[in-house]
């Protein structure tokens, strides 16, 4: 694999960002708002109250519009490994593709088979199967989000693989390590909870809307109340699964957890800064002392906790990945220098096993591959040229990372009063709460976004941790292309995004009674 044009590089990279974040617009809509309808309906079949069918019908047809806008996106962010990504799709195309494949087998055809059933079956089929129709719709879309979350995992964390010198691409060797791997499984949990709470969010925030217009009173109520729990229980759940994400990124990303915190010098005991400013100046080796600067407000000891269940463990600085570093166990993690230098022994490894072969001397070729798999772990720093080159964005982790916390903590807080308020039956009174809600609704979709950016930048440069960085993971193409195409996209995205936002907004205007 031959290291091409930073620019092309970083259009590349440009480009998949804009497709997964406009993607990411439509995704957790589908997982919460799916959730919420398929509640009411089955409250519907449980009493036969027409008002939760009524209600069911209203989220269901919001739910439909934006299903549709997320599974287009979709298949453009996939054909894109292919397009702009083909020495990745090459490299670990045998294990990367078997989670995207039973998605597209398993996942969509399970929402494809069931979803005309949910939205026109409804004097066609029996109460109870269109309730089971709703709810396989649901587990379709939550399916389909858990193989691509285990195939993002495993580019977080590369397990049950092993690497074929002969083809130059790794192979699968455990599948269900790949799939049940705590990373996988942490992942999807807290992604998902987090398209709970953004449903949660949107529905309590539209059914202010109604309250405060004083329109379809008992509908707006009743999704309110449903929201209010739902997004009370999403989000204390997501927190457990926050720190879940911690202690997995402390365990095989310590780079992005650095990154995180702000923090350049390791220490035992390690603080998170609750809130705090970054020292723009600060680089991880000049002698600026601190990195965080006014505003500091340290929980003690936390981060430690959380990365390494111990208060008192020694977590890592960014001077310390680079540098090398002992961990409180006595491990010992090299240098980046020391991983360089392995990785250029596993890449020249690897040509001299080709060569060897290719000749037809197969002892020397053994002699070579033992090289190789000793040094296989750290390939991918083989093409990284300087100790920078591992060093993330760091401004846009940190503030990324607090922000989203913040705002969930924000959205906790809300949930928790709009159900206390409404168990009063004082919610209509308390007009600043409603319109806190709705206008809540657009930093659910930020704090998702930012969720992303802290996994997808902290991990910078690795397409896959430790085994290929992302210059290494490009295609063969010009520059101009992929410019041509982000623009085209971004067009075409943001057109689609607009027809969406128009047609559920007349929707929501029209109200719960309109089909």
């Amino acid at each position: 694999m031959e290291l091409l044009d930073v620019s092309l590089v970083n259009w590349s990279r440009g480009q998949f960002a804009l497709t997964a974040m406009y993607h990411w617009i439509f995704v957790p809509l589908t997982l919460g708002v799916g959730v919420v309808m398929a509640i009411m309906e089955t409250l519907y079949y449980k009493t036969g109250k027409e008002e939760w069918k009524k209600a069911t019908k209203f989220w269901m047809t919001l739910f439909g519009v934006n299903f549709a806008c997320g599974v287009a996106t979709g298949i453009i962010l996939e054909f894109q490994f292919g397009t702009n990504w083909s020495n990745y799709s090459w490299f670990v195309g045998d294990i990367f593709g078997a989670p995207l494949a039973i998605e597209g087998m398993l996942a969509f055809f399970l929402e494809a088979t069931f979803i005309s059933i949910m939205f026109f079956g409804w004097k066609k089929v029996s109460k109870g199967f269109h309730l089971a129709s709703t709810w396989l719709v649901m587990l379709g879309a939550t399916f389909s989000a858990l193989w691509i979350l285990v195939a993002n995992a495993w580019m977080q964390h590369p397990i049950g693989m092993e690497f074929n010198p002969d083809t130059a691409r790794n192979e699968m060797v455990d599948f269900w390590a790949i799939l049940l791997s705590p990373v996988a499984l942490n992942k999807f949990a807290h992604t998902v909870l987090s398209g709970w709470v953004l449903g949660a969010l949107f529905v309590v925030g539209v059914s202010a809307w109604f309250i405060l217009k004083k329109r379809e009173l008992d509908f707006a109520l009743r999704s309110i109340k449903i929201g209010a729990v739902f997004g009370v229980v999403s989000s204390i759940l997501i927190i457990a699964t926050g720190d879940g994400s911690a202690y997995h990124v402390a365990q095989k990303q310590p780079m992005k957890l650095a990154a995180m915190e702000g923090l350049y010098e390791g220490k035992e005991g390690a603080n998170i800064v609750a809130m705090g400013l970054l020292n723009p100046e600060k680089q991880y080796d000049n002698d600026e002392e601190t990195f965080i600067v006014k505003m500091d407000v340290p929980i003690p000891k936390l981060l430690s906790l959380l990365g390494y269940r111990d208060a008192d463990a020694f977590v890592p600085g960014i001077k310390d990945i680079i540098e090398g570093y002992t961990l409180s166990d006595g491990t010992v993690v090299p240098s980046f220098a020391e991983k360089q230098a392995s990785g250029k022994k596993a890449i020249q490894a690897l040509n001299d096993y080709r060569e060897a072969k290719a000749a037809g001397n197969d002892s020397l070729a053994v002699t070579h591959k033992a090289v190789l798999d000793e040094n296989f772990k750290n390939f991918g720093y083989g093409y990284l040229e300087k100790p920078v080159d591992l060093i993330p964005n760091v401004a846009l982790v940190f503030y990324s990372f607090h922000i989203m916390v913040a705002l969930g903590m924000l959205f906790l807080v809300i949930f928790m009063a709009v159900w206390f308020l409404h168990w009063k039956k004082k919610l209509e009174n308390v007009r600043w709460l409603l319109w806190g809600s709705l206008f809540t609704i657009p930093l659910g979709y930020l704090a998702t976004q930012l969720g992303w950016v802290v996994a997808e930048v902290g991990r910078q440069p690795w397409a896959i941790q430790d085994v290929l960085p992302v210059q290494a993971a490009v295609s063969s193409v010009s520059t101009g292309s992929v410019q041509l195409t982000f623009f085209l996209f971004l067009a075409l995205f943001t057109a689609l995004l607009i027809a969406e936002i128009r047609i559920m907004v007349k929707q929501i205007q029209k109200g719960p009674g309109s089909e």
